[in-house]
């Protein structure tokens, strides 16, 4: 009786979980699974190495438990404060200039009729294909102690305060001037036409109408350079001098007193003022609201020849700056042996007989961009299509859209700093991967991880909700619904992000300068080497390079995407 009551039960359990099964849907399943697999990928590549960087800051150099001793001894130095101070003047000056300067830049080219918009479109955002060590060469060449401009500075030194601020305002512009352009071109009409009609003056239509409107975006623009600006290393190692930063001071404690205790609390006081900026962009997001819906009328600028023509020799000054500091690199790079021997030649690219490492690093960074691209964008769109178009598990979707934005708030060194700590210890499963290609191309993934989920998820959003409620309700697999509409509609937006993680892993150096070993090295770390071996002209070859291959890479996005338009965005024209 016992046995068949024990069969019996069994039965009704088998029962009740073929049931459950019935009820959870393939898609659901599916769903799970990717949901589970990210939860574990970004806990082990985000979320440990920035606890391993929080519990290196309270042990000392052997492991032990030291509290906050580490802290108090930072703080009661007096250097500390030397660093924190120099790094928020760089920040603000650079901050505000470069304000200024992108706003003007954006308004010129989204409310003016001046001639060449498209050439200075693209001049203004031409520095973003370089790495930000290329300025600081460029400037060396030209205001350095034996540069071929000094005499400009009227006896001021470009090494300190005015060398970081100039690189960092070339290499920072076109961030704000993406954003900022952005922002200026969703206008009403309407608006002007109200502000005409009351016989408003274009000056007071400006602070009335047209700065209410760019508010926010003017504010992020603020934000975003700021946090850019605290966290670079690039520039202040080039042509900082003894002006030291916070970033410098994190490399200096970590390569030069191999005393990783103190960088990681230096890390830490790094990452508070870029979780604070990051922490208020978000709030100045969530205050933004759409100026701009279907009733609205979008703006068209009339021809105005004082205003065009004070807004094309504003652009052309810019775009000249521009040109000379990417032209001296150029220069530089062809030039024997400055300033002694000036004559032209190539010598400077025969990598091999300047470093031991040869075009090795050039080929590296060449391996990292296409794997980063390649592996990155396909892990982050299936990310932000589980995040934004699941069916099921709310809490579980949140909670990693939570995380997917916090790589953005953490500086590059202090990415990199957590990595070391946490994969560089032979009591973790993963520490196989310490020092390999793959290493840098997880890492590098991470770093720029936040800003193509962004990407995805606009993309993602523009999809008019009635395709999902209509596949749910016909019972069409999400999956066939994925490979046939979401997937070819989001074609262009892919492709952004796949272009925008190549060129940054190409230019990247804050966060890999810490995780190269000798066979994985990359041109912008070779970069550093060889200008600190003296060796200025090889490597400005080297800057160049990446330059010319991230441009490649932008020409080869501008073509596949329009021919992407064509084909997948004709359901856009009503």
């Amino acid at each position: 009786m016992t046995v068949m009551s024990m069969t019996t039960q069994t039965q009704i359990l088998s029962v009740k979980v073929q049931t459950l099964f019935n009820r959870i849907s393939r898609d659901n399943l599916v769903l799970f699974c990717l949901l589970t697999l990210m939860a574990a990928l970004m806990a082990l590549f985000i979320i440990m190495p920035l606890w391993a960087m929080l519990t290196k800051s309270v042990q000392s150099n052997a492991g032990e438990f030291v509290g906050l001793a580490n802290f108090a001894t930072y703080f009661a130095s007096a250097s500390l404060w030397v660093s924190v101070g120099n790094t928020a003047a760089v920040g603000i000056l650079v901050t505000l200039v470069v304000g200024i300067m992108a706003f003007g830049y954006a308004y010129a080219l989204t409310r003016s009729c001046m001639p060449l918009k498209s050439l200075f479109q693209i001049l203004g955002t031409a520095p973003i294909l370089a790495p930000s060590l290329l300025p600081a060469i460029s400037l060396i060449f030209l205001f350095g102690n034996q540069g071929i401009a000094k005499s400009l500075l009227s006896g001021h030194s470009v090494y300190g305060l005015i060398g970081i601020a100039l690189g960092l305002i070339f290499w920072t512009f076109p961030h704000a001037l993406m954003i900022l352009t952005t922002s200026l071109r969703t206008s009403d009409a309407r608006l002007y036409e109200a502000a005409r009609a009351l016989k408003t003056s274009p000056l007071k239509t400006f602070f009335v109408v047209t700065l209410p409107a760019a508010k926010y975006g003017l504010i992020s623009t603020l934000i975003v350079v700021f946090t850019l600006v605290i966290t670079d290393f690039g520039v202040a190692k080039v042509i900082g001098g003894s002006y030291n930063v916070l970033a410098t001071d994190i490399f200096k404690q970590v390569i030069g007193q191999q005393n990783f205790a103190m960088g990681a609390v230096t890390s830490l006081i790094l990452l508070l003022p870029a979780l604070l900026a990051f922490t208020a962009d978000r709030w100045v997001q969530k205050k933004q609201k759409s100026l701009f819906d279907t009733r609205s009328v979008p703006y068209v600028p009339s021809p105005n020849r004082l205003r065009d023509g004070f807004c094309f020799v504003y652009c052309a000054l810019i775009s000249a700056a521009v040109c000379a500091l990417l032209a001296m690199a150029v220069y530089g790079s062809l030039v024997t042996f400055w300033p002694w021997n000036k004559a032209l030649t190539l010598n400077n690219y025969n990598f091999a007989e300047m470093s031991t490492y040869g075009w090795l690093p050039f080929f590296n960074s060449l391996t990292l961009a296409g794997w980063t691209a390649l592996f990155g964008t396909v892990l982050i769109f299936i990310a932000a299509y589980c995040i934004e178009k699941g069916r099921a598990f709310g809490p579980i979707r949140q909670t990693l859209q939570m995380i997917s934005v916090v790589p953005m708030a953490v500086p590059g060194m202090v990415l990199g700093l957590g990595y070391i700590f946490y994969f560089n210890d032979a009591n973790n499963p993963f520490n196989w991967l310490y020092g390999t290609m793959a290493f840098l191309v997880i890492n590098t993934v991470v770093h720029y991880y936040t800003v193509g989920h962004m990407t995805a998820l606009t993309a993602l959003k523009q999809l008019p909700s009635e395709i999902e409620a209509t596949a749910a309700s016909v019972k069409l697999p999400q999956y066939r619904l994925f490979l046939k509409v979401t997937l070819p509609v989001c074609l262009p937006a892919i492709l952004d992000i796949a272009t925008y993680l190549f060129v940054n892993a190409l230019t990247t150096t804050s966060a890999v300068v810490f995780l190269y070993s000798t066979d994985t090295i990359l041109a912008s770390v070779s970069i550093l080497n060889m200008d600190d071996a003296g060796q200025t002209g090889s490597a400005a070859a080297m800057a160049v390079m990446i330059m010319m291959a991230a441009a490649t890479a932008k020409i080869v996005q501008m073509v596949a995407g329009k021919w992407l338009n064509t084909r997948t965005q004709a359901w856009r024209k009503r």
